[in-house]
């Protein structure tokens, strides 16, 4: 089952159509991408896409054949509309990345923004796993705690963002190495951020402002516990 769904999180995210939204941002995203060996040849899949900015920006930037996948509808209308104001021939699609409807092997990179937490990690990787090429590379910018929470912490963080388990990096290595991936590595620079982009909905009630005053209380109240790292592997 899909956690996206019950995301108080994901539906502020939706309503003001952020962009970004992942730690880092898009600065990071470039950051990363300038380590690895992207051409206008490569394959590449970006799941929980969003509004469609990093995707732009692998098209745009590489001249790579991109796709995105979200499951979120509000999302899906508001990265197809980036699309087709910037004439970026992306392909985006509504769906689950826990059973996505494309064939073994197609891809050479597959990019996951903050969305691993949100979803069956184990579902979603193997899904992941199967759509790379043998030899493809996959990047995870994940939620990644420093240490075990309190219950009432977790309890708190858990109801706002819609995660059904928190992991540390011990926990996201383990499982990455149980689904088949190799040569892992853990990054991550807290120097690196950037200003997220807004798409507004028409219909944003005061109920979707006062999430994004919970979002950035929560990561003031819990600053040091609630972190997170750039996972990157080869299938």
């Amino acid at each position: 089952m899909v956690v996206f769904q019950n995301s108080k999180y994901l539906d502020f995210l939706s309503k003001f159509g952020v962009g970004g939204a992942h730690p880092g941002g898009i600065n990071l995203t470039k950051a990363i991408f300038k380590t690895e060996q992207v051409s206008k040849a490569s394959h590449i899949l970006d799941v929980g896409c969003g509004t469609g900015q990093t995707a732009a920006f692998l098209a745009s930037n590489y001249g790579a054949k991109v796709m995105g996948i979200d499951i979120n509808s509000i999302m899906v209308a508001k990265a197809k509309k980036r699309m087709k104001k910037t004439h970026l021939p992306v392909t985006i699609m509504q769906g689950s990345i826990e059973k996505m409807p494309l064939p073994d092997r197609k891809f050479d990179f597959i990019i996951a923004e903050s969305v691993l937490s949100f979803v069956n990690k184990p579902s979603a990787l193997k899904e992941i796993f199967r759509l790379l090429k043998d030899g493809g590379r996959f990047i995870a910018i994940e939620f990644t705690i420093n240490r075990q929470l309190e219950a009432k912490t977790e309890q708190e963080i858990k109801q706002f963002y819609g995660f059904d388990s928190f992991f540390m990096k011990k926990d996201w290595v383990a499982l990455f190495k149980q689904v088949g991936f190799k040569n892992i590595r853990i990054q991550k620079n807290k120097f690196i951020s950037s200003v997220p982009e807004y798409q507004y909905s028409k219909d944003i009630e005061p109920e979707h402002y006062e999430l994004m005053e919970k979002h950035y209380d929560l990561n003031l109240k819990y600053e040091g516990i609630l972190d997170y790292r750039v996972y990157s592997c080869t299938k």
